[in-house]
């Protein structure tokens, strides 16, 4: 261990307590500066973002993974007013979230507090880097980001307008520090201070994942891949079907909550196969299914296993028909990541058995998957999608980055009054 990463989190374990002392006024006031300062440094930020885009260009990054990459005005301006509307959000660690009274006196409050330091591991999109410092500082936690190689410079450009607003407001720059040196060992070393970090929040490949699950010593909450489906009932709506799945699929492939598979009831796929895939093909989706589907058009590549399971990311869609909804959802508890499941059908029973069913992190009936996230769900900004089944379950917000503690509140009590007697 070269040391290097210690000592970036000794400095921002003792910045955490700078932070956690702040009141929910002052951080917010810090978070909505530096939004200021992405809006003022935007040329440098979008100079140091083209240099990435022309250096994975170069390397022979797929259009996911440039898309991901890629910052424009608009994207910047968007980051930005996301961290305005995360500074605007109410302060979670202000009040008591329950509070009773024990027959003995005491008065047993709940509390929220920052969980500390939190690591955020991740590949690609460089808004990850203002989103989850935001996420963080709002919650009182400092933040430790160690962002891809494909995106050093875009993340290094973010991080300065961000330290230029901690400076402004005499707080440590160590609140939110990056690792600029993007080797893997450096990953590893992060991952064994479980004497300085608190959480850690993987988000990228599946190999990125792995690797942080199968070495960390610190907690870890998983932003797994995104294995999406849509079951089309057979009592479903088929305009409506027909619109989900272009949706799901075909608005923007690169996202981890873009659909992966479709499964079609065996009542309807005479009637929506045809529709579903004239459509995905003007919009120049590949898909991949079983015989069953390829009756319709044996032009398909018949789907693998492997392809029941993959994360495309790219305009590509698995198809299966399917016997009935148990088959659906055996599908989907052998293939599917916990992510997000989707349902069309009109049939209210069916709908309600699919939710109980499934074990994802969303479910939706009649909508889009891409609604799979913090800000459309209401959280604002978010810092990942967890598909740990541990504090915080999909769209982790604000509040998922704090934790509840106890605050009893007594008037001389002791548990055992015996003990006092001489």
């Amino acid at each position: 261990m070269s040391g290097y990463v210690r000592t970036l989190a000794e400095r921002a374990r003792a910045a955490s307590l700078v932070l956690a002392a702040l009141d929910g006024a002052e951080r917010a006031a810090l978070i909505a500066a530096m939004a200021d300062r992405l809006d003022a440094q935007t040329d440098t930020i979008l100079a140091a973002n083209a240099e990435d885009l022309a250096r994975g260009e170069t390397a022979g990054l797929s259009a996911a993974m440039l898309d991901r990459l890629r910052l424009d005005p608009p994207r910047l301006s968007a980051i930005a007013g996301a961290l305005r509307e995360i500074a605007a959000q109410p302060d979670p660690l202000d009040g008591v979230t329950r509070s009773e009274t024990r027959p003995n006196g005491l008065i047993i409050e709940r509390k929220r507090v920052p969980l500390g330091l939190i690591a955020m591991i991740y590949e690609s999109r460089p808004n990850v880097t203002a989103d989850a410092a935001a996420l963080c500082l709002k919650a009182g936690n400092a933040v430790l980001l160690r962002g891809g190689s494909e995106a050093r410079a875009s993340n290094a450009a973010i991080a300065a307008a961000l330290h230029a607003a901690l400076r402004e407001r005499g707080l440590p720059e160590a609140a939110v520090s990056l690792i600029e040196d993007t080797a893997r060992e450096h990953v590893l070393e992060l991952l064994q201070l479980s004497d300085l970090i608190d959480l850690a929040i993987p988000r990228g490949g599946e190999s990125l994942i792995r690797f942080v699950a199968e070495h960390a010593r610190v907690p870890v909450i998983k932003h797994y891949k995104g294995v999406c489906h849509l079951y089309v009932d057979r009592a479903a709506d088929l305009d409506l079907a027909l619109n989900l799945l272009v949706d799901g699929k075909a608005s923007r492939p690169g996202v981890c909550n873009a659909l992966e598979t479709v499964l079609v009831h065996q009542d309807i796929a005479e009637a929506f196969l045809p529709q579903a895939l004239a459509a995905l093909a003007a919009r120049g989706v590949e898909v991949r299914g079983c015989e069953r589907v390829r009756a319709h058009a044996p032009q398909l590549a018949l789907a693998s296993e492997a392809d029941y399971a993959a994360e495309y990311l790219d305009l590509i869609i698995a198809a299966r028909v399917v016997d009935d909804l148990d088959q659906a959802l055996a599908h989907i508890a052998q293939h599917g990541s916990d992510h997000t499941e989707v349902i069309a059908t009109a049939d209210a029973a069916t709908a309600e058995a699919f939710v109980r069913r499934t074990r994802s992190s969303a479910v939706m009936v009649n909508a889009s998957s891409r609604f799979n996230d913090g800000g459309q769900l209401g959280l604002g900004a978010e810092i990942g999608i967890s598909t740990t089944r541990l504090h915080a379950y999909g769209p982790m917000g604000v509040e998922s980055l704090t934790i509840e503690r106890f605050v009893v509140r007594g008037a001389g009590q002791v548990r055992h009054p015996e003990s006092l007697n001489h």
